[in-house]
């Protein structure tokens, strides 16, 4: 109210949120303002409340979500042009940036932002780079983190340095102009994959907290500290898991098959809750959302919308095998793999699998 009456505003305008809190936020805002206010669609591409099965229920399921209820609903808009003049209010009290000490007195940063052009320049040049080098091939080879064909957009899209729209629509010309129809549209699928995200957290808004599917609220989790450690920092003696742990760690980013594989291994190999692994992501990624990493926590484990099946339990092992066949992604991030400083496996693959289905087994009961 003070900058309102300083500002002699006439309206406020903001872009919305979908945390739960920011909802109730901007609730509050609305409530309390008596002059002009609206708030608008500035990061999806579908607002979760236009996207409703006919009975005006949500949607659990992604692929009748993304092809009968976004895709028919209607094109996504076309990103709007940068404004070319802004009137801003001039009143802060002025000082030095430093002034309020925004970063860390560690230096851990550093490394991880290396990897990263922080701006969004450097989301464009991204997403140019990935459309000319990565989109051909991407349905096929996406699955390969040895390879180029992921577009590493996660970060830009979650801190808002680009826009859905911008990337869905640069996309399509590419893929129409080019003949990528089929690589086009498995890519625009992950962006719906996104969007799905969202609507899940908008109709179920505890989803971070608690098991979509009710019957897994008394799953039997393992407690086992050791093993969670081992985990975190990439000491398993499962190649791929640790390669990707490490590249968590040191990039702030890790390949999405690799994701389901290092999350598979945490709640069906070692039995461990998945907040263990929702939460370790959430303080490490550089791409942190709270939709995309509840679902897909969610989802791994079996215990939310769409959900991998209980008796899916990815075989570390055969995916290292399959798509890391060079080793060459493993062996950049695990230096001493192949030496005898190697650690021997924590879990047994077998009988850890074996344990998994037969606990998840019991929530067909409940």
């Amino acid at each position: 109210p003070q900058i309102i009456i300083e500002t002699d505003a006439d309206a406020v305008f903001w872009n919305r949120c979908y945390e739960p809190w920011r909802i109730a936020r901007d609730k509050r805002i609305k409530e309390a303002l008596t002059i002009e206010n609206k708030s608008f669609n500035g990061s999806l591409l579908w607002e979760p409340w236009e996207v409703l099965k006919a009975d005006g229920t949500p949607y659990k399921v992604f692929t009748p979500f993304y092809r009968k209820g976004c895709l028919p609903y209607r094109e996504p808009d076309q990103p709007l042009p940068a404004p070319t003049d802004i009137a801003y209010a001039d009143f802060a009290q002025k000082g030095d940036i430093a002034d309020l000490s925004l970063l860390p007195d560690h230096n851990w940063h550093e490394k991880i932002a290396s990897h990263w052009s922080i701006s969004k320049q450097g989301a464009l040049d991204r997403l140019h780079g990935f459309l000319e080098s990565g989109l051909k091939g991407y349905k096929d080879d996406r699955n390969r983190p040895d390879m180029e064909n992921v577009s590493r957009l996660s970060p830009y899209l979650a801190n808002g340095n680009i826009s859905p729209r911008t990337i869905w629509h640069a996309a399509q010309s590419k893929g129409a102009a080019e003949g990528l129809e089929r690589d086009t549209d498995h890519f625009c699928s992950e962006l719906g994959w996104r969007e799905f995200s969202y609507s899940l957290l908008y109709h179920f808004p505890d989803l971070p907290e608690n098991p979509l599917q009710e019957k897994f609220a008394a799953f039997p989790w393992d407690q086992n500290d050791s093993a969670l450690k081992a985990w975190r920092w990439g000491k398993t003696g499962l190649p791929l898991v640790d390669a990707g742990m490490r590249e968590l760690y040191e990039t702030g980013w890790m390949h999405n098959r690799v994701r389901m594989v290092v999350g598979s291994v945490l709640v069906k190999n070692l039995l461990l809750h998945w907040h263990h692994g929702e939460e370790w992501f959430w303080d490490c990624l550089v791409d942190a959302d709270l939709a995309n990493n509840a679902a897909s926590w969610q989802w791994i484990a079996g215990c939310g919308a769409d959900a991998a099946p209980y008796f899916r339990v990815f075989n570390p092992q055969t995916q290292f095998e399959k798509f890391d066949p060079e080793e060459r992604y493993t062996r950049h991030f695990v230096k001493e793999y192949g030496t005898p400083a190697y650690p021997a496996p924590i879990v047994d693959l077998k009988n850890s699998r074996e344990k998994a289905l037969e606990a998840f087994a019991t929530t067909k009961q409940n």
